[in-house]
């Protein structure tokens, strides 16, 4: 990588201005990506605050549209941030920024989650938690504001998202509840907390847990009985959410198909690969057989984190210098055990300056002891390397050529989650899943994507339900069975994934979509360069965009950018 600095640029000092304003309201987002300066704050989630956020891409969009770029960096910037503003504002126009609710990817969530990425080795550091947490009830207070305003005007999230996050909120509650679990285990490296600290600590954990249990009572006592029983939102409505996960827009009908297809596909290679566990063996007792294979299990979540590491260590030893550039600071990566057991298996970004590397987060539900890798490999290397971390913490080390927004906030899903498929699919290509064993397990990863496309589509367009499923209209139980029969995930997963898919229409179906969009554009690039084509360099000459819209990728990869203004 070229480490000659390019000088910023009015379209830079934009976008650079754009993070500076956009931080200030939104502390989330800086924890997030790294950013100091910001942790004691919470956003302001009231419907105050979503208007001054929406001012701000207003304001962006004008300087945007007055900055003059200057080379093909620029362009991608202005072509990248011109589709995140404005599909931002149609969303809010839409009605769907003050009525955000769901469960997995809405304040109910990200107020508490921002704790698992605070620095918590010091004393001053745990004084600075305590100052978060006690900003807590004035976020929450703004949220249920803007949940109020937005019911009023008829945007209410359906039922069924309201209910899971009553339940996720009473997580949080309580002596035995996550805020107070946190403080009560608080200990800095540098030495037992003081008691003036301790208490200040243990009494905001327990204003934070109130707040939630406020929310709790605004939810259950007034929203949900505003909350509407159906859960699909209709083509129309889909069609803005898939283009604001995608960066391109999705023509529905096609994607659906594609879906039905690409399941297809894809269960013949398991079928096949099955036969290598065991000669007439079908999927599931291939699966079975692996699951209770002891030489691919773990006992205790010490050696599931310990596992998690060694791979994927192992994955940026075997590929930097090969496969990939790899900078030194992004050759490491930590593993943890999420201190909240739902959900999914996630990863979270290097800070700005690479003092907190990049994270894999595995949740493990209470009392679950037993785990199988065989399921697993390919998910460290989507989370990993050569997956999110290469991914994300490259596009943070970009400091010779990539603006702030580009490197810190930038985040389109089908690119991102894309990429992380594409990742899976190509370690199986470079010969890192030639065990029957892990190959069935990353067969079975692209199964699951690959149905959420059809139920994620399908559900919410009214598309008709496929013929194993019954056909004719869908239902929840007929997405619960097409999930069972093509996915080795437990019922309630099951349950927590399809509860995901009506809560955010567009997302899941982003994962594969995306990774359709990579392997079409790494085929055209390869078709043009013919004999000229390397891997390696169609990687880099990628991943160096940050994290772009599909459309906004396809074209800078071809080289569109690169002529005059765009």
């Amino acid at each position: 990588m070229s480490s000659e600095q390019r000088p910023a640029t009015v379209v830079d000092q934009v976008m650079d201005r754009f993070v500076v304003d956009f931080v200030a309201l939104d502390p989330i987002a800086a924890t997030g990506a790294g950013i100091t300066g910001h942790e004691t704050g919470l956003p302001d989630l009231s419907p105050d605050g979503r208007a001054e956020v929406s001012a701000l891409r207003s304001r962006t969009l004008t300087a945007l549209a007055a900055a003059v770029p200057v080379d093909s960096v620029d362009r991608v910037t202005v072509a990248a941030a011109r589709e995140h503003l404005e599909v931002a504002g149609l969303l809010r126009e839409a009605g769907a920024e003050e009525s955000r609710l769901n469960n997995i990817d809405s304040p109910v969530q990200t107020v508490r989650e921002v704790f698992d990425l605070m620095a918590t080795s010091t004393v001053d550091d745990w004084a600075t938690v305590a100052t978060r947490l006690r900003q807590v009830p004035g976020a929450i207070e703004g949220y249920i504001a803007s949940l109020r305003f937005a019911a009023a005007r008829g945007d209410v999230s359906p039922r069924r998202q309201v209910l899971a996050a009553i339940d996720q909120s009473r997580a949080n509650i309580g002596s035995g509840g996550f805020f107070a679990t946190f403080a009560k285990d608080a200990a800095p490296a540098d030495g037992d907390l003081p008691r003036s600290v301790r208490a200040e600590l243990d009494s905001a954990a327990r204003q934070a847990a109130d707040a939630y249990d406020t929310l709790v009572s605004f939810l259950t006592g007034e929203l949900l009985a505003q909350a509407p029983t159906a859960d699909p939102v209709g083509p129309d409505r889909y069609a803005l959410f898939a283009r604001a996960y995608l960066g391109t827009p999705v023509d529905l009908e096609d994607a659906y198909a594609w879906g039905l297809g690409e399941l297809s596909r894809i269960n013949e290679q398991l079928r096949q690969t099955a036969q290598q566990i065991g000669s007439g063996l079908s999927i599931a007792e291939a699966m079975d057989h692996l699951t209770h294979d002891p030489a691919r299990r773990l006992t205790g979540t010490d050696a599931l984190r310990a596992w998690m590491q060694d791979k994927a260590d192992g994955a940026i030893a075997a590929l930097a210098g090969t496969h990939f550039d790899i900078p030194e600071p992004i050759r490491t990566i930590e593993c943890r055990i999420a201190p909240t057991g739902g959900g999914t298996i996630y990863y979270t970004s290097p800070s700005d300056d690479f003092t907190r590397p990049g994270r894999m987060w595995w949740p493990v539900p209470p009392g679950v002891e037993e785990f199988s890798t065989w399921k697993e490999v390919s998910t460290v290397y989507h989370e990993g390397v050569p997956g999110h971390h290469l991914q994300i913490g490259q596009t943070v080390f970009r400091r010779d050529s990539l603006n702030r927004w580009r490197r810190l906030l930038a985040w389109v899903d089908g690119h991102g989650e894309g990429w992380a498929l594409y990742a899976e699919q190509l370690m199986a290509e470079l010969g890192f899943l030639e065990d029957p064993g892990d190959l069935v397990g990353m067969l079975s990863s692209q199964s699951f994507r690959a149905v959420r496309v059809v139920i994620d589509i399908g559900m919410h367009c009214g598309f008709e339900a496929p013929p194993e499923v019954g056909g004719g209209q869908w239902t929840y139980e007929k997405a619960l069975h097409l999930l069972e029969v093509h996915s080795s995930k437990a019922e309630s997963r099951r349950r927590y994934e399809i509860d995901r898919y009506l809560g955010i229409p567009g997302q899941a179906a982003s994962y594969k979509l995306g990774e359709r969009a990579w392997l079409l554009l790494r085929d055209e690039v390869r078709a043009r360069e013919g004999s000229g084509f390397e891997l390696k360099s169609f990687h880099r000459r990628a991943l160096d965009l940050g994290s772009v819209g599909l459309d906004v990728l396809r074209s800078a990869v071809l080289g569109e950018f690169e002529g005059g203004s765009r």
